[in-house]
Formats: structure tokens, sequence, C-alpha cells
């Protein structure tokens, strides 16, 4: 049944509620009345519900709303089994009608009723979905799904230990369920109160919160049901629901370090050990932290799947797209970030423990990041840059070694085959990246004693139509018939001469001439004007 929005199911009621007898059902819509009279009374009463965790007062009020859809349920299942309508909406109203019982006993806590109402209405649901054809049955497996986590928890409450694993299972197989999520919630309430104090690195601290115990119980039962989980969405998917619960947890922690007066003062005095709210701040934050990166671990899996290492692609689902090396470059800085974080941790300044086994971690999540940066170098044709980040990736591995032998507790054996498994990997593509890296710095050379060889002539057709090639491309993809521009060619230019015979040539003597001209000049201006004068008699 659809959950109307409470506006709109208030101004159906008010305009055309009153009460539907048999001679009046006359109309199929008339069967509406009722049914949206119980939704919208049903609708409040979650709404109420959720509003009661911090005022417990609205559960008398969400009792009220449940009798009243109740009493509308029972209206429509009379109404149903009027000869007016089939035997399908008779059952669907009988259904609806224990669906509703199951829930108004379930929220007074009457389990065992509720546990028979529910396996009636379950009942009905599933022989409704075996008589009605393929596009309908969805809808009532549907139905049948949401019962089941509430009779687990009525077998759980009614004495059933087992039945809490169920919900468990319940939840691991899909991912994470409201319903599911709220009824183990309510378990863990219950069970917080035995729950006192924590060891943590060696020291107890006692939890007075109840907020922070009902975290830790969570916290546990996450533990378990990762183990039980069967794909890494269910795994993630628990992540986040833990993530979200200590985020709550650590708030309440932080309102209490701020309200304590002698914070401050415990602060300024050095050697002195930290209180009791910051050890365990401490450790939730650890857990914060160490849940992230196995969250983001997960993720790095999920990518993994979609990216190609070698020349095969992956196999991707409609709307995956493959994966780049740089998406797991991300995925690992923020992995080394948050495992940065956890030595500086108040209370853990010295446990040196703690700090190898951080330290090697980091260096294994390095390792892998350099490990898919030089895969990503490799894809980019720059092998020297990526034989250099695979020997890197390798000095990282090897640190990683170092500090797990070092390391006192801890899951060393796996670690090791993991960093074994991840040099093999390693070494191989380093000595491909060094062999292209080879290769290519001789390329040019290898293409120039090849054309020596007359195995690839690039000059033009036109140059070498006496010659046959048969290694040649295809002219028609790429045609090279003439040189153009054409080549410059040398041309003849106007000749230039040189006497060179002068140098060889004897030039008469010139003595005589150049007596005459010396006795001119000493006759001087009386012989200049005795000639001018004797020429002017003539």
């Amino acid at each position: 049944m659809d959950v109307y929005p409470f506006c709109l199911q208030q101004c159906i009621l008010a305009s055309v509620y009153e009460v539907v007898t048999d001679e009046a059902l006359t109309d199929a819509r008339y069967l509406y009345i009722p049914l949206v009279s119980a939704e919208r009374a049903w609708s409040y009463a979650m709404q109420l519900k959720l509003e009661a965790n911090s005022e417990r007062r609205k559960m008398f009020h969400v009792i009220t709303r449940m009798k009243k859809a109740l009493k509308h349920a029972e209206e429509l299942e009379a109404l149903c089994a009027s000869s007016k309508c089939d035997a399908r909406s008779k059952l669907e109203s009988q259904a609806y009608h224990l669906w509703m019982k199951g829930t108004l006993y379930f929220e007074t806590e009457n389990w065992e009723d509720c546990m028979e109402a529910f396996n009636n209405a379950s009942n009905i649901y599933e022989k409704l979905a075996s008589a009605v054809t393929e596009d309908q049955k969805g809808l009532y497996l549907e139905r049948v799904n949401d019962i089941v986590p509430n009779l687990r928890y009525c077998a759980f409450q009614t004495g059933d230990e087992s039945a809490i694993q169920d919900l468990r299972e319940l939840r691991g197989k899909v991912g994470g369920d409201t319903n599911i999520d709220f009824l183990l919630a309510q378990t863990r309430d219950k069970q917080a109160v035995t729950l006192s104090e924590v060891c943590w690195r060696g020291r107890s601290v006692p939890v007075t919160n109840e907020r922070v115990r009902a975290f830790l119980l969570s916290n546990k039962e996450s533990e378990q049901e990762l183990a039980t989980a069967t794909d890494n969405e269910a795994k993630i998917s628990i992540y986040d629901t833990s993530l979200m619960e200590c985020k709550d947890a650590l708030q309440v922690l932080r309102d209490e370090l701020k309200s304590d007066p002698n914070r401050k003062q415990r602060g300024q005095q050095s050697g002195e050990p930290i209180s009791t709210p910051q050890f365990l701040h401490s450790y939730l934050t650890y857990i914060r932290l160490t849940n992230t990166v196995q969250r983001n671990v997960l993720l790095v899996l999920s990518l993994k799947e979609r990216l190609p290492i070698t020349d095969t692609e992956p196999k991707l689902d409609p709307g995956q797209r493959r994966t780049k090396p740089q998406d797991l470059i991300r995925m690992y800085d923020t992995i080394i970030q948050s495992l940065g974080e956890i030595p500086h941790l108040p209370g853990v300044e010295d446990d040196v423990d703690l700090h190898q086994e951080i330290k090697a971690k980091i260096f294994k999540f390095k390792a892998y990041r350099c490990y898919y940066l030089a895969l990503y170098y490799s894809h980019a044709k720059k092998w020297k840059e990526a034989a250099g980040l695979f020997e890197r990736a390798i000095q990282h591995v090897d640190h990683s070694r170092e500090e797990w032998q070092t390391v006192n507790n801890g899951p060393i054996q796996v670690e090791v085959e993991e960093l074994d498994t991840l040099a093999q990997d390693i070494n191989g593509l380093k000595y491909s990246a060094q062999a292209a890296s080879i290769l290519d710095s001789n390329e040019p050379s290898i293409s120039k004693g090849m054309a020596q060889l007359g195995l690839k002539d690039n000059r033009p057709l036109v140059e070498r139509l006496d010659r046959y090639n048969a290694n040649q491309p295809d002219l028609a993809a790429k045609p090279n018939f003439t040189a153009f521009p054409p080549d410059f060619k040398p041309s003849p230019c106007k000749p230039l001469f040189f006497d060179i015979a002068l140098n060889h040539i004897e030039l008469p003597s010139l003595d005589e001439k150049l007596e005459q001209n010396k006795s001119a000049a000493q006759g001087g201006l009386g012989g200049f004007l005795r000639g001018w004068w004797s020429g002017g008699e003539k």
C-alpha cells in the first residue's frame, strides 16, 4: 500500500469521508475511503515514532493512531467481504487487516499475538503471489520480505536467541534495510545495559553513556556480519552504517569533554595520563579511522575488477565505466591520510607496537600507490618513469616487510603473503617497462638501418619509377607521387669576364715625353708670352 502525503490525505478526508456501508458500495472507489484513512493514521503513527526517540511521551500518541488505523482496516475488510468484491480483493483486505493488527501488537510489545498476525498475513500474501502473473508476483513477495524481519524480532523477544543472528544475516544479504537496522538498534539498546567497560591497548575504560554503549555493541555485531557477508557491496553498506553510528557517539563524547571543567588543567600538566572520556574518544576515533580504511580497501577491490592490467578488457556491466589507474591513486591517498592520523591520537603517542603496525601498513599502501602510478605512466608510454616508480614500489614493499618483522601482534603472516604477491607483480611489470624503455631508445637507429637496407623508401613515386618495392604502403591511403612544392635546382647565371693578360704585356716607354714636359715648364711666363705673340703675328 502506498503512503499518501499527509496534507493530501487530510484534504481528501476532510471533504469526502463518511462511513461507507454495504448498501452505498456502488463504485469501487468507495473502498479508497477506509483504505486512505488507515494509511493516513498509520503514516502519522510512524512519523510520531521517529520523533519519540527524543520525546518518549509521543509513544502514547503512536498507540492511539495505530488503533485508529486498525479500525479503518477492519472497516475495509468488512466492505470487501461483500458479494460485490472478487476473491482477490477479499484476500488482500484480510492480509492488510492482519498486517495492521500485527503492527499494533508490535508497538504494544504483545509478541505472541504479533507473531500470529504476521504469520497469517505472510501466508495470505504468499498464496496471492502464487496465483497471479509474474508482473504482479513481485508486489506480494515484497510484502512477505517486509514481514520477515518483524517475525524474527518477535521470535527473539519470545526467547529464540538464534533469531537475532537471522536478522544480521538478512541485513548482510540485502545490504542495509531501514526496518532491520531499526530492529537491531532496539535490541542493542536493551543489551547496552550489561556493557560497563571496554579494554583497548592494555587500558580498561568504563563506559557510562548509553549512546556509546550502543555503538560499541553495534561495532561487535558489525564484525560478525562482515564475516558472513558474501559480496563487497553488503560489506560496504555495513561499514557505512557503522561509521554513521560512530559519528553520533563521537559527538556525544565531544559534548562531555567540552563540559569538563578540569580538561584545560589536565592538558597543561605534562606527564599526567589523559582522562577517561578523552581516552574513550581516542578509541572511538581509532575505530572510525580503521573502519574508513577498510571501507576504502573494499572500494579499491571493486575498482580493480574494472581495471585493465594487460591488453584484455575487463567485463563491464551496463552503466559501468572502465577504471583508470588514477582512480586507485586517489583512494590510496585517502587511506594513507587516515592511517597517518592514528599515531597522533591522545593516549597512544608512546605505544611502540601500534606505531610500528601503522608504519608497516602505510609502507604497504604507498607501494600500492606507486604501483598504480607506474601503471598510469606505462599506459602513457613513459617507460623510464614507470620503471623508476616500479623500483620505488619494491623499496616500499621491503620497508613494510621490515616493519612487520618488528610487530609483536597482528596479522603478520597474511600481510607478508600479500606483500610477496605484490612484489611478484611489480617485478614482472618492472622488467617489461625496462625492456620497452630500451626498445624505445633504439627505435630511431633501427628505423635508419631498415631504410638503408632498402626495406623502406620514402622518395616520391616520380623519382623511383624504375624500381618496385613490395614493402611500400598503399598509395591510395598515403599518396606520394611527387614533391610539392618542388625542390630547388641549380641553373646557369650571366658570366663575369676578368682581364688576366694585362700583367703579361710590355708597354712602350714614355721617358721622351716626360723630358719635353719638363723643358716647357722651365721656360716660365716669358716663353708663354712669346708663344702667344708669335701666334698672333701669323
